[in-house]
């Protein structure tokens, strides 16, 4: 089993800085893209931003310029660091990886997913 834990979301003002860090642990050969995805009731969820383990990354376009993804492969650890937050950023933020998974002889990749953190951008 694999899983996903975020945290370092909360309340902050508009223009503040969050960072959102997420570890995945469980048993595993293997953590191959990871991302952060968002949603907001009422509406579909969204890429925010992914890396690959190359450490290339995506960015949704409402994001670009605010918003840094990284990670940690010695942690098993995807950070999200948020500035310049703003009001239509508030939603519930997931992690997600991409994982290989070793089964006898044969390698798999699967989705593993957090449970979600809530950011709230109010004045």
């Amino acid at each position: 089993q694999v899983h996903l834990v975020e945290s370092g979301g909360g309340l902050v003002q508009p223009g503040g800085s969050l960072r959102l860090a997420c570890t995945v642990s469980g048993v595993f050969k293997d953590i191959n893209d990871l991302g952060w995805y968002r949603q907001v009731p009422g509406k579909q969820s969204e890429l925010v931003a992914s890396i690959t383990r190359g450490a290339e990354t995506t960015y949704a376009d409402v994001v670009k310029g605010r918003f840094t993804i990284s990670r940690d492969n010695a942690k098993n650890t995807v950070y999200l660091q948020a500035n310049n937050l703003k009001l239509e950023d508030t939603a519930v933020y997931q992690c997600h990886a991409v994982v290989t998974v070793l089964s006898g002889d044969l390698l798999y990749e699967f989705d593993s997913w957090g449970q979600g953190i809530q950011v709230t951008v109010s004045s």
